[in-house]
């Protein structure tokens, strides 16, 4: 079945333009498409918002070869009026490059505005390419030039353009969000000589320890099922067909994941398969994870990312890291800002849902860093103005300048440590015994992530997928199966930068379990400034922890029924500042559906082959006590030396 099948649903093709926005993707109803319009040349201009008329382009399509002969649809932007060889920006999708000259007049718009050759591409066997798509497909070995991958097809096609697109001057620099960042960070394994600079954003780099697919283990079911259909049902883009608004009813009603294979996809959906037959973590998402590919930093990155990301804030941080351990000419540069996925590719970045930010970040972004970074490398203009680490921090809404990130002078570790009576403060407990809090944990009603009902990943008609990592966390505070500690009410301002990790004692009547832990900034009951904020619970960090990996991602095992057993794991960097007035919280639960899959807490080797007997309710407890001391730690600014 593709996306053209009668069997999917009509309102979930109603507005391809929704899905490709809120993808961040290059083209908005390219999906619907499949590039059957004419190759050649064109002279366009394209419309800016308010009326006023966007630098004249030529546009010509082109069919670029590759070295095994399979060619890649090209639309190539050029400016009408330029006095001057122009260097270009090269950006490679699998969501369709019609609406390619839209999103030049929107999205790259001051990019497009400071000269240059933009050059948009379809993925191999993806829309108007020829050629089979492969999910992410695999770096070659280095060397290896027989070999296929996307380090091979940016080559051929940097080869193309420089010999075929007149009075360019010999450099190219790529860039793109989310899958199309990952195209440019592949392409900066074995570079093309004119490769001079790079931008990716929100990158994926392991997309089993923390990116789409899996986290820490734990299987991420609602957009790994929808994101694998989009993807591989047919040669351009489409939804899957719910027959349910709230995607939690269904999902829920889909029963254990063996079902999926057995009654929806059959064996259609090649990356559906290597879930279910690669739970762990082995030499398949090895081979594909970024950190086991790079030698060296041979191209200037600069690496993106996004403090509530929903998708892939995992990927830039690691590439970020990745490549500074090996960057000997200071080539590796970090920006974080408060966006969600591809934030600071859209609109003005000056909020994100509820939360307000003070000043427009993404325009900043664009205008400030971006533009200077390409004109830098490209054209040998300015100087960057570009510290190791610039990150945005949220609740004081200021930018921060860093020599490292994570910071590695000039702050502490504090430890904010769960209490009696739903307690939380940086005092290490004193009681001995066998002091905890316990809740039961029911795979039939599993917590919700988001406030339902929770609509489709990219529902066309409106969904909340893009901004529930900043969503007011009172939905689920109170209910029986999530446990909150809070503090006293700070009396001073709290600022931390660096890693957040949880390390939770805790134990299960049953023989596996997920732990969920969010970090949470708890807002004033009176805030008159702004009403609607009142007693706002904000997830600033967050992070899930599947059981049966607490010794190795790679060979899982049992929990022993009622063993205390400790769980340590990062719950990412964060560069936030907790107000004064406000209270810090931590919550824990063991479900966040249908975000992350059920765990049955019944240990079965594959949990994509749990059957639905294997799902049973079993009690969870997190202890408290001197000599298990659960507790989140956070990075805070040392006290001056006196």
């Amino acid at each position: 079945m593709t996306y053209r099948d009668s069997t999917v649903s009509p309102i979930l093709l109603a507005s391809a333009s929704a899905l490709a926005l809120a993808l961040g993707l290059v083209s908005g109803s390219a999906w619907a498409q499949e590039g059957t319009q004419e190759r050649g040349a064109a002279s366009l201009q394209t419309a800016q918002p308010g009326g006023s008329r966007a630098q004249p382009w030529t546009m010509r399509e082109e069919m670029v070869p590759m070295r095994d002969g399979v060619r890649l649809r090209t639309r190539i932007f050029v400016p009408r009026n330029h006095k001057e060889p122009l260097p270009f920006l090269f950006l490679r999708t699998p969501y369709g490059i019609d609406d390619s000259a839209e999103a030049l007049a929107t999205r790259y718009k001051e990019l497009g505005e400071d000269g240059y050759i933009v050059v948009f591409q379809d993925l191999r066997g993806k829309f108007g390419s020829e050629g089979e798509f492969l999910m992410l497909r695999p770096a070659r070995t280095a060397g290896d030039h027989q070999a296929l991958d996307e380090g091979t097809d940016a080559w051929d096609s940097i080869a193309w353009l420089l010999k075929n697109v007149p009075d360019n001057n010999g450099r190219v620099g790529m860039l793109g969000n989310s899958y199309l960042g990952w195209t440019a960070v592949m392409a900066s394994l074995e570079p093309h000589p004119a490769l001079k600079a790079i931008a990716p954003m929100a990158s994926p780099a392991d997309m089993w320890m923390g990116d789409d697919f899996f986290h820490n283990g734990a299987f991420r079911l609602s957009y790994g099922f929808e994101y694998a259909y989009m993807m591989e049902s047919g040669k351009g883009s489409a939804q899957f067909p719910f027959d349910r608004y709230d995607t939690y009813t269904w999902y829920l009603g889909l029963g254990p994941l063996s079902t999926v294979k057995q009654r929806v996809f059959g064996d259609r959906i090649a990356t559906w398969n290597d879930f279910a037959a690669h739970p762990d973590y082995d030499g398949f998402w090895k081979r594909r994870a970024f950190a086991s590919q790079v030698q060296e930093v041979k191209v200037p990155t600069l690496n993106v990312a996004g403090w509530w990301d929903q998708e892939d804030f995992y990927g830039p941080m690691k590439i970020y890291q990745t490549l500074e351990a090996r960057d000997r000419r200071g080539l590796n540069r970090l920006v974080v800002g408060p966006w969600k996925h591809g934030g600071a590719r859209f609109g003005q970045g000056d909020s994100l849902g509820a939360i307000g930010f003070d000043s427009a970040t993404a325009k900043y972004y664009r205008e400030q860093i971006e533009v200077p970074w390409f004109a830098y490398h490209l054209k040998d203009r300015g100087t960057l103005d570009l510290p190791e680490a610039l990150t945005f921090e949220a609740g004081s809404n200021r930018w921060r300048r860093w020599d490292a990130w994570p910071p590695k002078s000039g702050l502490e570790t504090r430890r904010l440590y769960f209490g009696p009576e739903r307690s939380l403060s940086f005092a290490p407990p004193r009681e001995e015994g066998a002091r905890f809090d316990s809740y039961l944990s029911d795979p039939a009603h599993p917590v919700p992530y988001r406030q339902r009902p929770i609509q489709a990943t990219y529902f066309p008609g409106g969904s909340g997928w893009s901004t529930w990592l900043v969503e007011d966390q009172r939905f689920v505070d109170g209910r029986p199966d999530v446990l909150s500690w809070e503090s006293a009410p700070l009396e001073a301002d709290l600022t931390i930068a660096g890693e957040v990790k949880a390390q939770l004692f805790a134990s299960t009547t049953g023989s596996d379990a997920d732990w969920v832990v969010k970090l949470i900034d708890v807002y004033p009951e009176h805030m008159s400034s702004n009403w609607a904020m009142s007693g706002y619970q904000l997830m600033v960090s967050s992070e899930v922890f599947r059981g049966r990996y607490r010794r190795s991602f790679e060979q899982p095992e049992a929990i022993a029924p009622g063993a205390v057993l400790a769980y340590p794991f990062s719950l990412h960097t964060q560069n936030y500042t907790f107000r004064k007035g406000h209270r810090i919280m931590v919550q824990v639960q063991s479900s966040w559906f249908p975000l992350i899959d059920r765990n049955p807490q019944t240990f079965v080797p594959n949990i994509f082959e749990a059957k639905a007997g294997d799902f049973r309710v079993a009690t969870h407890r997190i202890y408290r006590s001197a000599r298990y001391p659960s507790h989140v730690s956070v990075q805070v600014p040392a006290p001056a030396p006196r």
